[in-house]
């Protein structure tokens, strides 16, 4: 059995693989799945000496614990958390060396969602689609981790990085999210529109990987009825029937029948990956790219 793994001591909350995503399969009715916060995953690879595509680890609001079976260098980004190694604080956002055997503890977020580890030389689980992302919608990929499951890892690469702290984004106080609006805002009302671009919501607890779920006024429809499935893109904003605008993340579907009132922009979304639910959401109309 090699040395180069990982032992799942405490799996966490929600505690997945990820690395950037399987895009280009929407034809086969596969979301792209992927690093919610596409932008910290890279970081933490980066601050290891990965190259971009390797695979990290995704928390869920409590951290999960770990145990190398080799020494390992180790960076965590996203949601600011405490961060031990053998009960012993270690740095967050920062590169971190862990003793073979030795307990890695990634603790619960003080603010955020999402924190992201980072092992030198990346987690190898097997590739699904060129991807070993967990796609929880399709079920592709490795499953969500479990306590005493064990992640092989690669082989590190010469470190070409020394840097004491990397800064990032804060999670969001409040979440504005620049949105187009189409290609079915013509199937609510003029009020409703103009409440979906003005009025503040909320994110809802319900949210996950799949999308973030917001509470606050409802839109109403001028039309009656249900659209035939058609393709639905990353950012998305899909209008069930309760008129609750939810936002597309990462493992959404490929297909909806409920009308998209309009799109946020890509580079919002890794914003919405942190948004703790009772964050404040508003929309903001732009037009064109």
């Amino acid at each position: 059995m090699t040395d180069r793994a990982l032992s799942v001591v405490r799996s966490g909350a929600l505690t997945t693989v990820q690395d950037r995503g399987r895009p280009g399969h929407a034809h086969l009715g596969v979301p792209r799945s992927g690093a919610l916060d596409g932008p910290a995953a890279a970081l933490a690879n980066r601050l290891v000496g990965n190259g971009p595509e390797a695979a990290v680890l995704e928390t869920t609001l409590n951290g999960c614990a770990v145990r190398p079976r080799s020494t390992v260098t180790v960076a965590v980004t996203g949601a600011p958390c405490p961060v031990t190694v053998d009960g012993r604080p270690a740095a967050w956002s920062a590169p971190v060396r862990v003793p073979a055997g030795a307990l890695l503890n990634i603790g619960t977020a003080l603010s955020g969602v999402r924190s992201y580890v980072a092992v030198s030389g990346g987690v190898t689980v097997e590739p699904v689609l060129g991807s070993r992302s967990t796609d929880l919608l399709s079920g592709l990929g490795p499953a969500p981790l479990t306590d005493g499951a064990v992640l092989p890892l690669g082989t590190p690469t010469a470190l070409h990085i020394c840097v004491d702290t990397a800064p990032q984004p804060a999670p969001p106080a409040e979440l504005v999210l620049r949105v187009t609006l189409g290609p079915r805002d013509d199937w609510f009302t003029p009020e409703a529109v103009r409440f979906f671009t003005s009025r503040t919501f909320q994110v809802s607890s319900a949210s996950n990987r799949i999308g973030l779920r917001t509470e606050g006024p409802a839109l109403e429809r001028s039309l009656v009825g249900e659209l035939p499935s058609e393709g639905m893109v990353l950012g998305a904003v899909q209008v069930p029937p309760d008129g609750r605008p939810v936002v597309f993340l990462a493992d959404h579907p490929t297909t909806g029948g409920y009308p998209v009132i309009g799109v946020v922009r890509e580079t919002d979304l890794p914003a919405a990956a942190q948004a703790e639910p009772g964050t404040p959401v508003r929309f903001t109309e732009v037009r064109g790219r």
